[in-house]
């Protein structure tokens, strides 16, 4: 039998080949090899003063990989305008704009788009933006050039052209959603912002999900759980607006030893992928929240693995994949 010394392309091809027991590569969280995303909660004081200036929400030191990124396929970021202008851009096929205050205008991909406060805007692959506004204005941006960076590839194509959505729409199709008897009920009242290139997904581009989710006052959102990253952004609420978040159930269908995060308008925070999160509403209004996943992947993929708690509603089986 011939020994590697004989192998015609010597150490050139061979020399960073590994070879490993599959219990000690199958799981590289467990073994710690991987760090697992990590919770996170951002102020939303950022908004509130200081100069026209844009904050990546960066947990990259955490995740262990090059950032800015705020999972390890997205990042999140903060933007403050203050009567003037300023310029994003990321290698990146997607990029979400959410205006959580303010209004103004967006020059990008050759066209011209004046947003107001709860407006979307949504931008593909090279998408270099200038943003203005002649008073004071904050917005939410997720993109995901996390995910291009690891995969070492760069956004040649543009699967979509930028798209506008108005609040005005959203809100009148949440209102809708929110006063029929046959979803007002259900485990999320929410609006999924989607585009038509995307029919199979359902979702805002190829891979992301945005939605426009509704927190009724005196409401408890129960338990859900999906492998997507959320980075939850806070659009509005009083105090006493809350998520749980855990890994396990207890035997009523609820959170068990979970983690509490309360909500502030323009807060954001991070639900791991596979923990249960709950949402509730103790404050006496209605809230709502935004999530942004990197779910239009995982939908292609067929790995979101949704699954929904339903304490109260059919105590022989609290875990289902119907909302």
């Amino acid at each position: 039998m011939a020994g590697i010394e004989s192998f015609p392309n010597g150490d050139l091809l061979t020399s960073d080949a590994q070879y490993f027991d599959y219990s000690s590569a199958a799981n590289p969280i467990q073994q710690g090899i991987i760090p697992p995303v990590p919770y996170r909660t951002f102020s939303p004081a950022f908004f509130d003063g200081g100069p026209t200036r844009v904050q990546p929400l960066d947990v990259s030191e955490e995740l262990g990989i090059v950032g800015p990124a705020t999972s390890p396929a997205l990042c999140a970021n903060f933007i403050r305008i203050v009567r003037g202008s300023v310029m994003t851009s990321a290698e990146a096929t997607s990029q979400v704009f959410f205006v959580f205050r303010g209004n103004g205008r967006t020059d990008a991909c050759g066209e011209t788009i004046h947003w107001s406060q709860g407006d979307y805007l949504v931008l593909p692959a090279h998408g270099h933006a200038l943003h203005h506004s002649d008073g004071e204005a904050g917005l939410y941006w997720v993109h995901d050039a996390p995910l291009l960076r690891y995969l070492g590839a760069a956004p040649t194509v543009a699967r979509f052209k930028p798209t506008f959505y108005q609040h005005g729409k959203a809100q009148q199709k949440l209102n809708e959603i929110a006063t029929d008897p046959r979803t007002a009920n259900a485990n999320r009242v929410s609006v999924l912002l989607a585009n038509r290139n995307f029919p199979s997904t359902r979702t805002i581009t190829h891979t992301m999900w945005t939605m426009f989710g509704l927190l009724p006052k005196d409401a408890v959102q129960y338990p859900h759980r999906h492998e997507s990253v959320a980075l939850d952004f806070v659009i509005d609420c009083k105090p006493g607006c809350y998520t749980m978040i855990g890994t396990e159930l207890d035997e009523s269908g609820m959170i068990k030893n979970g983690r509490r995060e309360d909500w502030a308008p323009g807060a954001s925070f991070i639900t791991p992928p596979g923990y249960w999160h709950s949402h509730h509403n103790e404050s006496g209004e209605d809230a709502h929240v935004l999530p942004i996943q990197d779910a239009g992947l995982h939908t292609y993929l067929r790995t979101l693995e949704i699954m929904f708690s339903h304490p109260g509603h059919d105590r022989t089986a609290h875990i289902s994949q119907t909302p």
